[in-house]
């Protein structure tokens, strides 16, 4: 017999965050890339613009780093889903849909 509510807490941890950082880091790269082209596009301070390209850099960095992340808790949550749908109490559960909706959106 499975711990379904243990089983339930992971698959929710595991889904629930899988893309919201990445898309927060992609989103705050975006917003820096804008703040950076307007300082060039406005002739800027060169210190402002530096600035600016090492705030765009290291933005860029961190979605890489989340990608890293992404890569591990889709393969986590993939492993645990395997898992899961192997036990007869989970045949059409909530829960693990969710978490195959949430491998089905990090793939695409």
């Amino acid at each position: 017999m499975s711990n379904k509510p243990a089983i339930h807490r992971q698959l929710n941890i595991k889904s629930g965050v899988l893309l919201k950082e990445h898309i927060l880091y992609a989103k705050e790269a975006e917003e820096q890339q804008r703040t950076f082209d307007k300082l060039i596009a406005n002739k800027a301070e060169e210190w402002d613009v530096k600035s600016a390209k090492r705030i765009l850099e290291e933005s860029h960095r961190m979605i890489k780093d989340s990608d890293n992340r992404l890569g591990k808790a889709v393969q986590d949550l993939r492993e645990l889903v395997l898992r899961v749908k192997s036990q007869p109490e989970f045949a059409e559960d909530v829960e693990l849909l969710h978490a195959e909706e949430a491998l089905e959106e990090a793939s695409v």
